[in-house]
């Protein structure tokens, strides 16, 4: 279940291949691990946090997902006015590893998900903590290998891009997956 759940493209791994297209491969691993930190806070905030919790911080998670996809248009709107230059804009190491990181914490529908998914595998005669800790860790180390599988993948169309053209529109294609999962976190309701 966990990995069908990591392989649906959502904001963070479309912002994974956007970044792997345009800027390469390193770049898309630094997107991976900005993605794979907030997630281990989302993991955390998840095993600590109770229903009630959860339940108390539904106004802040409607704010965040709003926050997030507004830095998403943003975003696809950089892209497609990058179009119109024939220079390309370089991103740091840091810039590619916040954008991967902020993404990922602004959608709530993570924690949610963690909230409601991850209690149901705990043993009641076990130590829940460890054993959601253990599940934690897991699907930290899956999403790990899934999103860096993407980069891969991703850094082997690019050339494909290239010779058949397309690298002029790679901008245009960047902002299209930036805005495409904008409206998918828009999209998603608040549980």
């Amino acid at each position: 279940v966990s990995i069908g759940i990591i392989l649906l493209p959502g904001p963070s791994v479309l912002v994974i291949v956007s970044t792997s297209l345009c800027e390469g491969k390193t770049r898309g691993l630094q997107t991976v691990a900005g993605t794979s930190l907030a997630m281990i806070i989302q993991l955390m905030v998840a095993a600590l946090g109770t229903s009630w919790l959860v339940h108390s911080l539904a106004e802040g998670f409607f704010w965040l997902k709003w926050i997030g996809v507004a830095y998403l248009v943003y975003l696809g709107i950089q892209h497609f006015l990058n179009m119109r230059t024939t220079t390309q804009n370089t991103v740091s190491a840091i810039g590619t590893f916040q954008r991967g990181f902020w993404v990922s914490l602004t959608n709530p529908k993570t924690i949610l998900f963690f909230s409601a998914f991850l209690p149901q595998f705990a043993d009641a005669s076990g130590s829940y903590a460890v054993q959601i800790a253990i599940l934690s860790f897991l699907f930290w180390g899956l999403a790990l290998m899934i999103d860096s599988t993407y980069v891969i993948l991703a850094n082997k169309l690019s050339p494909l891009l290239k010779r058949k053209g397309v690298s002029a529109y790679q901008n245009g294609i960047s902002g299209t997956l930036y805005l495409g999962a904008g409206a998918a976190l828009a999209a998603t309701k608040n549980s």
